[in-house]
């Protein structure tokens, strides 16, 4: 964890495309990871190794930053994906996923529930992220334990559906090594998440990917990556599983680590960016020259072709290192939050 950057780095490093200016809407938030916007206009955001969810407070005075913050909940074990339905907030643990009933308000919370206990703790991939369809239904991703291996726990690499209560959990899409982030693309309803790709096997190699989630589809991990390349660990004689997965949607480059991903309000979107997706690429940590570092936006085709372009780069210059994006999300005002 580094200091929040102060303004003048900000302005001397980080640039986005013309019409959009950035600035520090609150600092001193710990491990900021998954964030949602509030009815009222605030932010909530995980402090995934704080264990707490922090809401953080509407520019109502117009300074551009946070007027306060109030700590919703403390004492958590790796929480990281957050859901704002029906009038709670849901919360993501590393082993289960609790709701609290939430006033948008009073900015207060009610007792924790827990809405489904099982999910594998810890392993490589400790963070679980949750999020709302619109079929009404909770969908929850799971990492894999390790960088290449056999799963024993059928949730491992991959994505949960489940009630809002926690009932009727199925197994909705498999081979999704680590699929930290998704989200529904508002004028198709198709689901698409982020996938970090498995290491060791060189700079350049395998892509992370963007995939087109559907149920029921197989998605390579771990006996292939890229487009059906067969894994040297664990591919090999698994011609069949190879055959019937399916190929990303768009290589988002070696060890970019992509995290976060979320497609613009239609009622906010800033021109010449219709039906695009902001994707935050966490960077590398296992690679001789860093890569990542930034968010891109991802636009689609008529077709579905997927291109990416930068969005907000700079995090990243020479080496050195002032941050890690994480997390998009949009606020009441079409306002950007990075965390």
């Amino acid at each position: 964890q580094v200091e929040t950057p102060t303004g003048q780095q900000l302005s001397d490093r980080l640039e986005v495309p013309e019409g959009f200016q950035i600035g520090i809407f609150a600092e001193k938030v710990p491990h900021a990871r998954m964030m949602r916007t509030t009815r009222r206009g605030d932010l909530i955001v995980s402090s995934i190794r704080e264990g707490k969810v922090i809401l953080l407070h509407a520019d109502d005075d117009g300074d551009g930053r946070s007027d306060g913050r109030t700590i919703l909940v403390a004492e958590l074990d790796t929480p990281h994906g957050l859901a704002l339905h029906g009038g709670f907030l849901y919360v993501a643990e590393t082993y289960q996923i609790i709701r609290l009933p939430f006033d948008d308000n009073a900015r207060s919370v009610g007792l924790v529930e827990v809405v489904f206990e099982g999910l594998p703790p810890g392993g490589n991939h400790r963070s679980r992220t949750i999020g709302f369809g619109p079929d009404d239904g909770l969908y929850v991703t799971v990492g894999s334990s390790c960088n290449v291996c056999i799963e024993d726990h059928p949730y491992r690499a991959a994505m949960l559906r489940m009630n809002p209560d926690g009932s009727d959990a199925t197994i909705y899409a498999t081979g999704l090594r680590n699929t930290v982030g998704f989200d529904w693309q508002p004028k198709t309803g198709k689901l698409y998440g982020t996938d970090n790709g498995r290491d060791l096997l060189g700079d350049d190699i395998p892509h992370c990917e963007l995939n087109l989630i559907e149920e029921g589809q197989f998605y390579g991990w771990p006996f292939t990556f890229d487009d059906k390349v067969v894994d040297p660990d664990y591919g090999i004689g698994r011609e069949a599983e190879i055959a019937v997965s399916r190929e990303m949607a768009l290589g988002l480059g070696a060890h970019v680590a992509p995290l976060g991903i979320k497609f613009f309000d239609p009622a906010h979107t800033p021109p010449g960016y219709e039906g695009a997706a902001l994707v935050a690429l966490h960077g590398s940590w296992n690679r001789s020259i860093l890569s990542g570092y930034k968010v891109v936006a991802v636009s689609f085709a008529e077709d579905g072709a997927a291109t990416q372009q930068d969005f907000l780069t700079g995090f990243e210059l020479d080496e050195d290192v002032i941050g890690r994006p994480v997390d998009m999300e949009q606020g009441l005002d079409g306002s950007i939050y990075i965390s």
